[in-house]
């Protein structure tokens, strides 16, 4: 009793012997399938789309309260170099647009000119609870309400105001999309200039911008 008889082999939990070699035919230790290589457009997409995420240009305008959580992200404490995000001085410069907070009819029509100046692919990261019910300005007549009515959102970060830990979680969030290929709000907008349109020109009654051209 509870003496291995001799010349028996022990087994492993999988029934392979102690001491033997696993075999590559084994499905108790290896996987059945190989991973499907890329093609060469999956291939040349998925490192643009990498490229791109590590290199976010936020261009240097700011909407409302929330601005003021932006300028510690350039700080040493916050370092947001160290992720590939640095400031853009002008639309054309820049791939990001931050809605800082909320959003008033007046500042809405330049936020409009603005992201039409800017180069795809470009972004739009709403800051604040503003941006996506009004926050304490729900009942204000000369505030934006939603946000993505307007101009195509790809990430929120909520809160009133936000530390800059969050909104360097959004970025995270929106870095991981853009690898992804998801991130395509853009492309949203492109396709449906004339929804965007007819929402824009509800709240804006002195429309005199130029037709949108890419």
């Amino acid at each position: 009793m509870g003496v291995e008889e001799k010349g028996k082999v022990p087994l492993l939990p999988s029934g392979v012997p102690v001491g033997s070699k696993p075999h590559a035919t084994d499905s108790t230790l290896f996987a059945q399938g190989r991973p499907k290589p890329l093609s060469l457009d999956e291939s040349v997409a998925f490192i643009k789309n990498w490229f791109r995420a590590q290199s976010l240009n936020v261009m240097a305008y700011g909407t409302g309260c929330g601005s003021i959580e932006l300028g510690p992200l350039g700080t040493s404490r916050f370092d947001m170099e160290r992720f590939g995000i640095t400031g853009g001085p002008t639309p054309r410069q820049s791939s990001v647009l931050i809605i800082s907070g909320y959003l008033s009819v007046k500042t809405l029509k330049r936020v409009i000119r603005s992201y039409e100046q800017m180069p795809n692919p470009r972004w739009v990261v709403a800051l604040g609870s503003c941006t996506i019910n009004g926050g304490m300005y729900w009942d204000s007549y000369s505030t934006i309400k939603i946000l993505d009515q307007y101009l195509p959102v790809d990430v929120y970060v909520n809160g009133c105001m936000p530390r800059p830990e969050a909104l360097i979680a959004g970025f995270k969030d929106l870095m991981d999309m853009i690898k992804r290929g998801e991130a395509n709000g853009y492309i949203e907008y492109q396709n449906n200039l004339d929804w965007y349109r007819a929402n824009q020109r509800k709240v804006i009654k002195d429309w005199n911008l130029p037709e949108y051209s890419w």
